[in-house]
């Protein structure tokens, strides 16, 4: 035992030094970043997905309060940051429009498919997760998809980008987020049963945890958290190597994504943070010694309706601007109107996606007088 979580000490050394020496002491500083959020969500259990399940199928809201004290905490920090350096650090903010909040509902209910949403793949299938790696696959393949279509979704109606700060000013805005995220909380206390209210210590420490490495990634990379531009990213540049021509699709031609598409992957700060998220699920699974995942016992056509449910998810990831990460928490925390009506749009859809789990995805049945 002892030896192994040396190894994994090592291991986690191993990847930051090597990527200081690839891509310099702020790509390091980003991978470490992306560890500590895998560390942090895989290690103490702490969701998004799930959380979102369980209000309404054990009426147990002690993770979605979790989830609004992270960004509740985040949110009281970033708003100053982001009003003391408003050229140097950028929120996570989106435009309202139809596509957005079509493209939440859908990935509201995907993510149920799947059991899991952009963080909960990578964290799925770091820790050795089939399920969550085809899904991660299907998440890369309609990120990436959902770029080639973007400009024809955002046509069909979109408003200007909105923010509580430029709304109600700095102060004012702040006071109402964590006014909503009060009586948001307050909500789901009266939904929840009894002894399901208030989160355990285990949330409260990562919830400050996830607040902390949220706000050292946006002084870090000077934007916040976000999943999503990252897999997209890993998707555009396997269609590029497999020879598709992508410099006349608006979205890859954008100056910035053109840069991106044709540099290392390790000079886009939302891959770093990815794939330090990734590394981080498979450590702790490692240091827990925990035996690998068994493979689900799944129909074929199940396999199938998870690899589509993963596309789906990527997809309208893409046209809603963000996932549970880059629209909700991040958008929130930001001050983004859009994280709000996202949250409301993806929630609705997430209890949709409870009701079709069941009907798409049933385990082979066992023949009567098999053995169990």
């Amino acid at each position: 035992m002892l030896p192994t979580r040396l190894g994994l000490i090592l291991l986690g050394l191993i990847v930051v030094l090597g990527t200081a020496f690839a891509a310099g002491p702020r790509a390091a500083l980003l991978i470490l970043i992306g560890l500590g959020f895998g560390l942090t969500l895989e290690g103490l259990r702490f969701g998004f997905a799930g959380p979102w399940r369980l209000i309404v199928t054990d009426r147990d809201g002690r993770g979605l309060i979790a989830q609004f004290l992270a960004i509740g905490a985040t949110a009281a920090i970033a708003f100053p940051l982001l009003a003391a350096a408003p050229t140097e650090l950028f929120g996570a903010h989106a435009p309202v429009g139809l596509a957005m909040i079509g493209g939440a509902f859908v990935f509201g209910a995907a993510m149920q498919l799947v059991m899991g949403c952009g963080s909960g793949t990578l964290i799925n299938a770091g820790s050795g997760n089939l399920v969550g790696l085809i899904a991660l696959l299907g998440f890369i393949a309609g990120s990436f998809l959902g770029t080639l279509h973007l400009g024809w979704w955002t046509g069909l109606g979109t408003l200007p980008v909105m923010t509580l700060q430029g709304l109600l000013g700095e102060g004012a805005g702040l006071a109402v987020t964590l006014a909503l995220l009060l009586v948001l909380g307050g909500i789901v206390a009266l939904r929840a049963a009894p002894g399901k209210r208030m989160p355990p210590l285990r949330l409260w420490i990562a919830a400050g945890l996830v607040a902390a490495l949220a706000l050292a990634n946006l002084v870090v990379a000077g934007q916040p958290w976000g999943i999503v531009y990252g897999l997209g990213l890993w998707g555009a540049k396997v269609a590029a190597a497999g020879g598709a021509d992508l410099s006349a699709v608006p979205f890859w031609a954008a100056e910035g994504n053109a840069t991106r598409l044709g540099a290392s992957i390790l000079t886009d700060v939302t891959s770093l943070t990815n794939i330090g998220l990734l590394i981080g699920a498979f450590l702790v699974m490692r240091w827990k010694a925990a035996p690998s995942p068994q493979v689900a016992n799944l129909r074929p056509a199940s396999w199938v309706a998870i690899l589509a449910a993963g596309i789906v998810l990527g997809y309208s990831a893409r046209l809603a601007f963000g996932c549970n990460v880059g629209a909700f928490f991040s958008g929130i925390s930001t001050g983004s109107l859009h994280g709000w009506v996202w949250f409301a749009a993806a929630f609705v859809g997430s209890m949709a996606g409870i009701r079709l789990r069941p009907l798409l995805l049933r385990p082979v049945q066992i023949m009567a007088g098999a053995p169990a």
